[in-house]
Protein backbone atom coordinates (compact mmCIF):
# COMPACT_ATOMS: atom_id res chain seq x y z
CA UNK A 1 0.00 0.00 0.00
CA UNK A 2 1.15 3.74 -1.04
CA UNK A 3 0.42 6.93 -0.01
CA UNK A 4 1.59 10.29 -0.66
CA UNK A 5 4.78 12.44 -0.10
CA UNK A 6 3.43 15.64 -0.81
CA UNK A 7 0.55 17.57 -2.84
CA UNK A 8 0.64 17.13 -6.17
CA UNK A 9 -0.94 19.39 -8.96
CA UNK A 10 -1.33 19.06 -12.36
CA UNK A 11 -2.85 21.42 -15.23
CA UNK A 12 -3.88 20.53 -18.79
CA UNK A 13 -5.94 21.51 -21.91
CA UNK A 14 -7.78 18.86 -23.67
CA UNK A 15 -10.24 20.20 -26.63
CA UNK A 16 -10.69 23.77 -24.75
CA UNK A 17 -11.54 22.48 -21.76
CA UNK A 18 -9.20 22.78 -18.77
CA UNK A 19 -9.04 20.21 -15.89
CA UNK A 20 -6.92 21.21 -12.93
CA UNK A 21 -5.95 18.57 -10.36
CA UNK A 22 -4.75 17.79 -7.15
CA UNK A 23 -3.90 14.89 -5.26
CA UNK A 24 -3.71 14.97 -1.25
CA UNK A 25 -2.77 12.92 1.74
CA UNK A 26 -6.18 12.55 4.14
CA UNK A 27 -6.79 10.22 7.34
CA UNK A 28 -10.42 11.09 7.31
CA UNK A 29 -13.08 11.63 5.03
CA UNK A 30 -13.44 14.97 7.01
CA UNK A 31 -10.26 15.80 5.91
CA UNK A 32 -11.44 15.10 2.16
CA UNK A 33 -14.20 17.43 2.65
CA UNK A 34 -12.14 20.59 4.11
CA UNK A 35 -9.68 19.43 1.13
CA UNK A 36 -12.28 19.70 -1.20
CA UNK A 37 -14.28 22.56 -0.51
CA UNK A 38 -10.45 24.20 -0.04
CA UNK A 39 -10.06 23.30 -3.73
CA UNK A 40 -13.91 24.09 -4.73
CA UNK A 41 -13.40 27.65 -3.54
CA UNK A 42 -10.15 28.25 -5.45
CA UNK A 43 -12.35 27.65 -8.47
CA UNK A 44 -15.80 29.12 -7.77
CA UNK A 45 -16.25 29.46 -11.77
CA UNK A 46 -15.64 25.64 -12.76
CA UNK A 47 -18.21 23.56 -14.16
CA UNK A 48 -17.29 20.36 -12.19
CA UNK A 49 -15.02 19.19 -9.91
CA UNK A 50 -14.92 15.00 -9.77
CA UNK A 51 -13.35 13.41 -7.07
CA UNK A 52 -12.12 10.12 -5.62
CA UNK A 53 -10.58 8.71 -2.45
CA UNK A 54 -9.90 5.97 -0.45
CA UNK A 55 -9.71 6.54 3.63
CA UNK A 56 -8.43 3.49 5.68
CA UNK A 57 -10.92 2.77 8.61
CA UNK A 58 -11.36 0.74 11.70
CA UNK A 59 -13.61 -0.96 9.16
CA UNK A 60 -11.42 -1.10 6.20
CA UNK A 61 -10.75 0.72 3.39
CA UNK A 62 -13.40 3.03 2.70
CA UNK A 63 -13.50 4.05 -1.53
CA UNK A 64 -16.22 6.91 -2.80
CA UNK A 65 -16.09 8.60 -5.78
CA UNK A 66 -18.11 11.80 -7.69
CA UNK A 67 -18.91 12.22 -11.31
CA UNK A 68 -19.89 15.50 -10.62
CA UNK A 69 -22.57 15.99 -13.27
CA UNK A 70 -20.61 14.24 -16.06
CA UNK A 71 -21.79 11.19 -17.25
CA UNK A 72 -21.94 8.15 -14.94
CA UNK A 73 -18.49 6.30 -14.57
CA UNK A 74 -16.76 9.12 -16.44
CA UNK A 75 -15.27 11.46 -14.16
CA UNK A 76 -15.00 9.91 -10.36
CA UNK A 77 -14.67 6.30 -11.45
CA UNK A 78 -11.74 6.51 -13.65
CA UNK A 79 -9.76 8.90 -10.83
CA UNK A 80 -11.02 6.25 -7.99
CA UNK A 81 -9.13 3.64 -10.67
CA UNK A 82 -5.82 5.03 -10.52
CA UNK A 83 -6.02 4.93 -7.08
CA UNK A 84 -7.32 1.23 -6.73
CA UNK A 85 -5.05 0.12 -9.12
CA UNK A 86 -2.09 1.35 -7.26
CA UNK A 87 -3.47 0.46 -3.87
CA UNK A 88 -3.10 3.95 -2.23
CA UNK A 89 -4.52 4.58 0.96
CA UNK A 90 -5.30 7.97 2.59
CA UNK A 91 -5.43 9.73 -0.71
CA UNK A 92 -8.31 12.21 -2.95
CA UNK A 93 -7.53 13.41 -5.63
CA UNK A 94 -9.91 16.05 -7.05
CA UNK A 95 -10.16 17.22 -10.33
CA UNK A 96 -11.49 20.72 -11.67
CA UNK A 97 -12.82 21.16 -15.20
CA UNK A 98 -13.69 24.04 -17.34
CA UNK A 99 -15.65 23.31 -20.15
CA UNK A 100 -14.48 24.78 -23.61
CA UNK A 101 -17.14 24.18 -25.53
CA UNK A 102 -15.99 21.35 -26.78
CA UNK A 103 -17.92 17.51 -25.93
CA UNK A 104 -15.22 14.91 -25.57
CA UNK A 105 -17.41 12.02 -25.54
CA UNK A 106 -17.24 9.31 -22.24
CA UNK A 107 -13.98 7.84 -23.72
CA UNK A 108 -12.50 11.54 -24.13
CA UNK A 109 -13.78 12.30 -20.57
CA UNK A 110 -12.22 8.96 -18.95
CA UNK A 111 -8.68 9.68 -20.49
CA UNK A 112 -8.73 13.34 -19.72
CA UNK A 113 -9.88 12.91 -15.60
CA UNK A 114 -8.15 9.84 -15.44
CA UNK A 115 -4.87 11.10 -16.94
CA UNK A 116 -4.93 14.45 -15.33
CA UNK A 117 -5.51 12.54 -11.46
CA UNK A 118 -2.73 11.15 -12.71
CA UNK A 119 0.00 13.59 -13.56
CA UNK A 120 -0.81 14.99 -10.22
CA UNK A 121 0.30 11.62 -8.38
CA UNK A 122 3.06 11.77 -10.04
CA UNK A 123 3.90 15.05 -9.36
CA UNK A 124 3.24 13.99 -5.79
CA UNK A 125 5.48 11.64 -5.55
CA UNK A 126 4.49 8.41 -3.44
CA UNK A 127 5.96 6.34 -0.49
CA UNK A 128 4.99 3.27 1.58
CA UNK A 129 1.59 3.91 3.74
CA UNK A 130 2.82 3.23 7.42
CA UNK A 131 -0.22 2.45 9.36
CA UNK A 132 -0.21 5.11 12.37
CA UNK A 133 -1.63 4.99 15.89
CA UNK A 134 -2.25 6.94 18.84
CA UNK A 135 -1.40 5.91 22.61
CA UNK A 136 -1.19 7.62 26.09
CA UNK A 137 1.71 7.27 27.96
CA UNK A 138 2.54 8.33 31.40
CA UNK A 139 5.96 8.93 31.94
CA UNK A 140 8.73 10.45 34.76
CA UNK A 141 10.36 14.00 34.03
CA UNK A 142 13.69 12.24 33.75
CA UNK A 143 12.21 10.80 30.65
CA UNK A 144 10.49 13.57 28.74
CA UNK A 145 13.67 14.56 26.97
CA UNK A 146 14.37 10.74 26.01
CA UNK A 147 11.03 10.01 25.04
CA UNK A 148 10.69 13.14 22.39
CA UNK A 149 13.89 12.21 20.78
CA UNK A 150 12.57 8.33 20.52
CA UNK A 151 9.66 9.56 19.21
CA UNK A 152 10.93 12.01 16.59
CA UNK A 153 13.37 9.20 15.83
CA UNK A 154 10.00 6.71 14.71
CA UNK A 155 8.32 9.96 12.79
CA UNK A 156 5.94 9.86 15.47
CA UNK A 157 4.45 13.14 17.12
CA UNK A 158 3.04 14.43 20.12
CA UNK A 159 -0.74 14.84 20.12
CA UNK A 160 -1.13 16.44 23.66
CA UNK A 161 0.90 16.47 26.67
CA UNK A 162 -0.03 17.36 30.05
CA UNK A 163 2.21 17.74 33.03
CA UNK A 164 1.51 16.90 37.13
CA UNK A 165 2.84 14.63 39.50
CA UNK A 166 4.57 13.01 35.85
CA UNK A 167 3.95 13.74 32.39
CA UNK A 168 1.19 12.77 30.49
CA UNK A 169 1.54 12.13 26.59
CA UNK A 170 -0.79 11.15 23.95
CA UNK A 171 1.47 10.32 21.06
CA UNK A 172 0.69 9.17 17.32
CA UNK A 173 3.36 6.48 15.67
CA UNK A 174 4.01 3.70 13.56
CA UNK A 175 1.12 0.92 14.95
CA UNK A 176 4.11 -1.61 14.98
CA UNK A 177 6.00 -0.02 17.21
CA UNK A 178 3.22 0.90 19.41
CA UNK A 179 3.44 -1.20 22.12
CA UNK A 180 7.01 -1.59 22.36
CA UNK A 181 7.00 2.13 22.52
CA UNK A 182 4.95 1.92 25.50
CA UNK A 183 6.35 -0.68 27.37
CA UNK A 184 9.71 0.94 27.31
CA UNK A 185 8.76 4.54 28.65
CA UNK A 186 5.55 3.65 30.76
CA UNK A 187 6.06 4.46 34.17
Amino acid sequence: MMTLKQVGSADQTIQKSRFISQAKACESEREVALFLRQLASQHPTAHHLAYAYRIKTADGIIPRFSDAGEPSGTAGKPILQILDGQQYINVCIGVIRYYGGVNLGTGGLVKAYGGTAKLALEQAGSMPYIEMQEIKITTSYKRVDELTRELAKIKGTVINKVFDDAAHFVVKLPAQLAQQFQQRFQA
